[in-house]
């Protein structure tokens, strides 16, 4: 079994496997807001994203699984055009600097090279294991990037990266809002590939336009990388196609809506869901914490509940909230600090804690 990192607003927390599941065994940056933690299967390094909200973001890496940390550099913006403003589709004003690391992902082309995506937009590259961090000016400058909005920030942030296991200079993004981006030759030139995705939070005339699609999560399967999923604000869709095309799912469950999305590395047509009530709501359906599951790319779902809250639980799963570990283990964290894992594909789930802070990521380490 493989350990747990918890990202959370008051630390980064580690939970071991124990004869029945996992338990929580440490903590670090205790009493910091943590907005994400990533591991590098390359070298091991762990890297945990800090928001220290008015004192900035910060960075750090450790090499030696928490025993110690080193602060590394942060993502940062070239000086805004003197006298230029940009406003963003809402009409609120952006500034180039970084609010958010949202995205941590190795970029598998070149040793120690990383891709880091951020609020307000922007997507960064280091190439020493962030040391420095190099902003990609294609994206950036991108004309439709003017076009992009926030969801529920104020502006837009890039929160999934998905590295093409066929060819690393292949790279997926996910913007909310702003759709699904794709570069095949490392970030030199880019298409939007959300056109077939529907939003019905804007005016009629931007429906189907890629920029205006609120993405919430996106995914590839690495056996079969043709498959992807994506959980967006107004339902699940899914591509077989490369993202040629998709198709949404009605039927998925007690709710089409939520943020995270888990698809099985070997199986293109498995992956799970954490439904919810969508907008001013954000809560489970009738306060009954369930997960759903699909083995047949969407024709029907499971709803697995066995050792979930059933009655006035209000738990919401973010993004980076559910996880699955290589050796097939899930685990998802909620915004009331409750985790859950399950060992068996979802059928049955068992308490790993019901007392951590608001739960932003989950992810597993060997």
């Amino acid at each position: 079994m493989h350990s747990m990192l918890i990202s959370t607003r008051k630390g980064l927390f580690v939970a071991e496997p124990t004869s029945g599941g996992y338990a929580i065994d440490r903590g670090h940056f205790v009493g910091d807001n943590l907005s994400l933690a990533m591991v590098d299967p390359r070298d091991g390094a762990w890297y945990a994203a800090l928001d220290h909200g008015h004192f900035g973001v910060k960075l750090h890496r450790s090499d030696d699984r928490g025993a110690t940390w080193a602060e590394i550099a942060t993502p940062a913006y070239p000086p805004q055009p003197e006298g230029e403003v940009q406003t963003n589709y809402f009409g609120l004003e952006l500034k180039w600097s970084t609010s958010l690391v949202w995205s941590l992902a190795p970029a598998l082309d070149a040793d120690g090279a990383l891709w880091c995506g951020t609020i307000p937009g922007g997507l960064f590259r280091s190439e020493d294991r962030g040391a420095s961090w190099s902003l990609v000016d294609a994206l950036w400058f991108h004309p439709d990037r003017k076009k992009w909005g926030g969801g529920g920030r104020d502006h837009a942030g890039i929160h999934s990266i998905c590295v093409d296991p066929r060819d690393p200079r292949t790279v997926a993004v996910a913007v909310s809002t702003g759709g699904i981006w794709r570069t095949r030759d490392a970030g030199a030139t880019w298409t939007n590939c959300a056109d077939g995705m529907r939003a019905e939070y804007v005016p009629p005339e931007l429906v189907h336009d890629g920029n205006a699609q609120d993405v919430h999560c996106l995914v590839q399967c690495a056996a079969t990388p043709t498959t992807f999923w994506v959980q967006h604000h107004n339902g699940i869709f899914v591509s077989t196609d490369d993202m040629a095309t998709w198709t949404e799912l009605e039927d998925a469950g007690p709710s089409r809506f939520g943020f995270p999305v888990v698809v099985d590395p070997n199986d293109p047509n498995t992956a799970w869901f954490v439904p919810a009530i969508k907008d001013e709501k954000r809560i489970p359906v009738d306060g009954k914490v369930v997960v759903t599951r699909t083995r047949d790319g969407g024709k029907s779902f499971d709803v697995l509940s066995a050792g979930l809250p059933s009655r006035f639980a209000y738990d919401l799963v973010y993004r980076h909230g559910f996880a699955r570990a290589p050796d097939g283990a899930l685990a998802f964290g909620s915004t009331t600090g409750n985790v859950f894992a399950s060992l068996d594909g979802g059928d049955h789930w068992a308490v790993v804690s019901n007392y951590l802070p608001p739960v932003y990521a989950v992810t597993f380490v060997a």
